[in-house]
């Protein structure tokens, strides 16, 4: 097997149980929508987001970040190279954390004035936590039995060693 064939076989194989789709399904479906969203309404959710909140170069990191979550939302939904996928996101709800909810905690977040302390971040961040969980478990976890990942494990030769330890 090539070396291509052993890193995609890595990349699918997946011994999570059928029911990870409802993972995929909510992980997927709401870094679509928002990915959308900063399109559809660049001054709320995009572009003018970006620039409230203090992120530089706003009218390229919000259409970038726009087109990362509509690109993986999509991978993941269909369970299609959602490892990789998930590692993007991974990064991009460490980010959304750390720049908008977490000033949260001392009262200085420029998009949530009047909030301040742990129940406010608590509150502010529940989608973005969700989210970074659910890539983490999808991460490790892999797509589970029903996804295309797991179609492309079943049709390659995958040799046993290439996939002693994946899906951990």
């Amino acid at each position: 097997m090539t070396q291509l064939g052993i890193w995609q076989a890595k990349l699918t194989v997946t011994r999570a149980p059928a029911v990870t789709i409802l993972i995929r399904l909510y992980v997927g479906a709401v870094f679509l929508s928002e990915g959308i969203l900063k399109f559809l309404r660049p001054d709320a959710q995009g572009t003018g987001r970006f620039d409230r909140a203090g992120i530089p170069v706003p009218g390229f990191f919000a259409p970038l970040d726009g087109v990362f979550e509509i690109a993986c939302g999509a991978l993941i939904l269909a369970g299609l190279l959602t490892r990789l996928a998930t590692v993007p996101m991974i990064v991009n709800m460490l980010g959304a954390l750390l720049i908008t909810k977490l000033p949260i905690l001392w009262g200085d977040a420029p998009l949530f004035e009047g909030k301040s302390g742990w129940w406010d971040f608590a509150h502010e961040s529940r989608t973005d936590l969700a989210q970074l969980c659910g890539s983490l478990f999808l991460l490790l976890a892999g797509a589970g039995a029903l996804s295309l990942d797991a179609r492309l494990a079943r049709t390659s030769t995958i040799p046993a060693a290439a996939t002693r330890g994946a899906g951990r």
